[in-house]
């Protein structure tokens, strides 16, 4: 009788085994669609992101953030001359004030009661003393300057302190400079009255007149020494269509720029051991490029000696 093989149960479970696993490996493999289809998801995602990205740099780089606002440096110099005969002196006082303290005799009282019921206006008639006739005096006066500033410190005013140059090497960008500190040329003097100034002065220069002075508060400075840029000034005056015959040029400084001024200055000082504004004498400042714009900076320093 011919024997059956009989397969063995291990061998069959084995072999069973590595089938499935197979089979698993081979449903876990990733197919070309799915490489495909992830590639893509990834592109998309990225230039999605890209995207976003440059429309936040385009946006921002179109906002214009306003400084933030610096406390302004008040300075208050003392006047350079002193009104006579106000307030401190003392000194005799005038005719009409002697006549109005002396003991009046009784002819006077006659004369008085008399004039007084018959309505009839009397004359003043001085004395010949030689006390001065005049109710200001001679004396030296306040020290005070007239008008609000008190007392005042003894500070070299900004105007005759200060000291602006400016580096350009035509007339165009002497232009955006002056535009970006908001700087307005104006002439004055000659027949014309009040100043006239010029602003807008990089693209169409507009003029307008201010014919009180008096209402021009802000700080000016005047060329005090020949230079190939008082030509520009002409230039640009001309262009505005304001005369310029006799009359002298200025430059008028707006007052957030005397601020950053004063501010630098302040920091330059404090820098080199100083803590008052009293011991400068004179601050040179320099225009230069600064990225997009221009900046100020101060190029020299001189220090007033002293007092003994």
């Amino acid at each position: 009788m011919a024997s059956v093989a009989q397969q063995n149960p291990n061998d069959i479970s084995a072999q069973d085994r590595v089938e499935q696993r197979a089979s698993e490996r081979e449903k876990l493999r990733t197919s070309r669609f799915d490489l495909v289809t992830s590639f893509l998801m990834a592109l998309i995602l990225f230039i999605g992101t890209l995207t976003v990205m440059v429309v936040i740099i385009f946006l921002t780089s179109r906002w214009s953030f306003p400084p933030l606002p610096i406390e302004p440096i008040i300075e208050n110099p003392a006047g350079t001359t002193n009104p006579e005969g106000f307030e401190r002196d003392f000194e005799p006082p005038g005719a009409e004030e002697v006549e109005e303290l002396m003991e009046p005799t009784l002819q006077d009282t006659i004369e008085a009661v008399t004039d007084a019921v018959s309505s009839v206006a009397a004359s003043l008639v001085t004395t010949d003393t030689p006390a001065t006739a005049t109710t200001a005096g001679t004396g030296a006066g306040d020290s005070r300057p007239p008008g609000p500033d008190g007392e005042g410190d003894d500070i070299i005013p900004r105007f005759e302190r200060w000291q602006l140059n400016f580096t350009a090497r035509d007339i165009g960008l002497y232009a955006r400079q002056l535009d970006f500190y908001k700087i307005e040329l104006g002439a004055i003097g000659g027949s014309i009255q009040g100043v006239d100034v010029a602003s807008n002065l990089s693209g169409s220069p507009k003029k307008y007149r201010v014919v009180k002075t008096e209402d021009e508060k802000r700080l000016y400075f005047m060329w005090n020494s020949p230079s190939p840029l008082m030509q520009f000034d002409r230039q640009l005056l001309g262009k505005a269509g304001i005369p310029l015959p006799n009359r002298s040029m200025l430059k008028f400084i707006p007052p957030q720029l005397e601020n950053e001024l004063a501010q630098i200055e302040k920091a330059y000082w404090e820098s080199k051991g100083y803590n008052s504004v009293t011991q400068i004498a004179k601050t040179v400042f320099e225009s230069k490029a600064d990225g997009r714009g221009y900046k100020f900076e101060v190029i020299s320093q001189r220090y007033r000696k002293p007092k003994q």
